[in-house]
């Protein structure tokens, strides 16, 4: 397992990590398989844990408190928030009142008395950078949370929050967590230059694109990714994003195997290998899984078959453009661009 400092935090963390969002009714893993994968991971070296408040609307939480009890000091606890919890309207966002409630909220199922890192699960446009970072700093100087990040934020965002922070004398968000893979590297346009400029901490979600880099989705054959039962669009070859994708694992098998790789270790090693990744969110619903993830733990890709990669799915190119979740609010409501 290679290990990198998370921004400038100084804490040293594994370049893949655990993420929890299978545990529990959303990936069908029972406590029993939930415990048994976070033995295996943090026996291999991962000791980094990922969840957040609203998988399975805390039942992630609960089962990874359970896990990880009587070793909580052993790994890098983070969790998120923001997202929709139940139907109240100020159960989500960003707010002081939210955030602080909330987070009491996850450490309670968490079953600890702080996290490493609590990230905003979304940019929030209802509420203002220095209340959510004013409240994020006392909390932090509460001692429930070690520091902050964000998720998803578009990269003109991760900027005004570094700039809020400085101009209000606040503590600032020390990492982001964006999707990234192969087949989704818009990213690498704007946000993970803006990374790299303010030494933020990069943690890559959904490094294998939902299963289509899993090697579970392939020409020819019936789709058995888990993800094709929730999000069907996503898989439906009738939309040409779907069929580029398609296209696109096709002719990156050919890449894996003449370098003697699996499509996972492929897949992850090239997400790891940019500069600015700290480490690559892993998912696991089962043991199976996660010893197929693992074995690409220590994979570094030459620059050839780097190369190649680019061949396929150029730098800066999202295949599945509308599967973006940053994208500016105004352009999705049309009442906020019209009068």
């Amino acid at each position: 397992m290679q290990y990198r400092t998370l921004g400038r935090t100084g804490v040293q963390v594994s370049s893949l990590a655990l993420g929890a969002m299978n545990f529990g009714a959303i990936g069908r893993t029972t406590q029993d398989e939930a415990t048994a994968i976070v033995d295996a991971a943090l026996e291999a070296g991962i000791n980094l844990v990922d969840t957040a408040d609203m998988y399975g609307d805390g039942e992630s939480e609960v089962m990874v408190g359970k896990a990880i009890a009587g070793r909580r000091d052993d790994l890098v606890l983070a969790t998120k928030a923001t997202m929709p919890i139940g139907e109240e309207r100020n159960h989500r966002g960003s707010s002081r009142r939210w955030l602080v409630s909330e987070l009491d909220n996850s450490l309670r199922r968490l079953d600890v008395d702080h996290v490493d890192l609590y990230q905003m699960h979304r940019w929030d446009p209802a509420t203002s950078d220095e209340e959510t970072l004013s409240a994020l700093t006392d909390l932090q100087r509460a001692g429930k949370i070690r520091s902050f990040g964000s998720s998803t934020f578009p990269a003109y965002r991760i900027v005004q929050a570094q700039w809020a922070a400085r101009e209000h004398h606040l503590s600032r968000y020390v990492t982001e967590q964006p999707s990234y893979s192969i087949l989704q590297r818009g990213i690498e346009t704007h946000v993970l230059p803006v990374t790299e400029e303010y030494v933020l901490g990069v943690l890559a979600w959904s490094p294998l694109a939902s299963g289509w880099l899993s090697g579970a989705v392939r020409a020819g054959r019936e789709i058995t990714t888990s993800r094709s039962q929730v999000l069907p669009q996503r898989f439906d070859l009738a939309r040409p994003a779907n069929q580029a994708r398609l296209d696109a694992v096709e002719r990156l098998v050919k890449v894996a195997d003449a370098a003697g790789l699996t499509l996972i270790q492929l897949a992850l090693g090239f997400v790891t290998a940019h500069r600015a990744v700290t480490s690559a969110i892993i998912g696991p619903r089962t043991l199976e899984h996660l010893h197929s993830q693992l074995a690409a733990a220590d994979t570094v890709l030459p620059a050839d078959v780097l190369d190649e990669i680019d061949t396929i799915v150029a730098p800066g190119v999202d295949l599945a453009a509308d599967e973006k979740f940053d994208t500016p609010p105004a352009l999705l409501d049309p009442t906020l661009r019209r009068r």
